[in-house]
């Protein structure tokens, strides 16, 4: 007894779907932790600054404090966003995975 194609076909169509769901979700998961920890860290850090401008004893001091903390929040940001952009571009990767062969064997795929 075979197997109906388009049954087989629908049974394919399901794992690839499911496997693409598992990567989507999995990334996901880390993307929004990450983002959490990040959040978290910034305001950590906020507070830890505040705590200090308010100990400052001169303008200069101040000045000093708060151009520490905007640079080193920059600099934070700018890793940040690129640690979230490849984590984005492992979700696309994983989830294309499950349907690469498939496209591969379409009529012009290369």
């Amino acid at each position: 007894m075979s197997t109906d194609p388009m049954q087989k076909f629908g049974k394919e169509g399901m794992d690839m779907a499911m496997k693409a769901f598992g990567a989507w979700s999995k990334n996901a998961q880390a993307i929004a932790t990450e983002v959490a920890d990040y959040s978290k860290k910034s305001f950590e850090d906020s507070a830890v600054a505040f705590q200090k401008l308010i100990g400052a004893k001169s303008l200069e001091k101040a000045m000093e404090v708060q151009t520490e903390y905007l640079q080193s929040s920059y600099e934070e940001l700018v890793a940040e966003s690129a640690k979230i952009g490849e984590l984005y571009a492992d979700l696309a990767r994983e989830a294309y995975k499950p349907f690469e062969s498939v496209l591969m064997k379409m009529p012009g795929a290369k």
